[in-house]
C-alpha cells in the first residue's frame, strides 16, 4: 500500500514522502496513530499544498533556530565543581551539569544536544555543541571554575 507520511518515522522516511509499506504495516500502525494517510489522487494534492506549507515553516523554523544558535555562541557558562590538586576535578562536568546552567538561566536545552568532545575533568575553558536543528550546530563556551 501506498502512504503517504504525515510524520519523520525512523527506518521509513521522512515527512512529506510516498512510500510503499505492507497493508497490515499501514492499517495497524501507521495510519490509527496518525503517521501517514493513504496516497490517493486527493489526498496527493492536498500533499503538495501541505509541501509548500510544511517548507515555509520550516525556512522560519531554521531562521529562528540561527538566531538562538547565534546568542549562544556568544554565551558563556560558568560551571563550579569541587577540584583537588593541579586543578583536577572530583567527578567530570558533564551535558547534564551544562543542561542544569542553561535552564537556571531561562533556556532550556535537552541535554542530549549538547555534545562534549572530550570528558571535562579539569579547571578551564572548553567549547562544546549544540546540536539545535539537524542543519545548525551552535558552538558555546563552558568555563569550569572552582567551588
Amino acid at each position: 500500500m501506498k502512504v503517504i507520511l504525515k510524520e519523520d518515522v525512523k527506518k521509513l522516511g521522512a515527512m512529506g514522502q510516498i512510500v510503499t509499506v505492507a497493508d497490515g504495516f499501514a492499517r495497524n500502525f501507521l495510519l490509527p496513530r496518525g503517521l501517514a494517510i493513504e496516497a490517493s489522487g486527493k489526498n496527493l494534492k492536498a500533499l503538495e499544498h501541505e509541501r509548500r506549507v510544511i517548507q515555509e515553516r520550516a525556512k522560519k523554523l531554521k531562521q529562528s533556530v540561527q538566531e538562538f544558535g547565534e546568542k549562544l555562541s556568544t554565551m558563556t557558562i560558568v560551571v563550579k565543581a569541587k577540584a583537588g590538586e593541579e586543578g583536577k576535578l572530583f567527578g567530570s562536568v558533564t551535558s547534564m551539569d551544562i543542561a542544569e546552567h542553561l535552564k537556571s538561566e531561562g533556556i532550556e536545552i535537552d541535554k542530549k544536544k549538547i555534545s562534549i568532545d572530550e570528558p571535562i575533568k579539569r579547571l578551564g575553558t572548553y567549547t562544546v555543541t549544540v546540536h539545535l536543528h539537524p542543519e545548525v550546530n551552535a558552538k558555546m563556551t563552558v568555563q569550569v571554575v572552582e567551588e
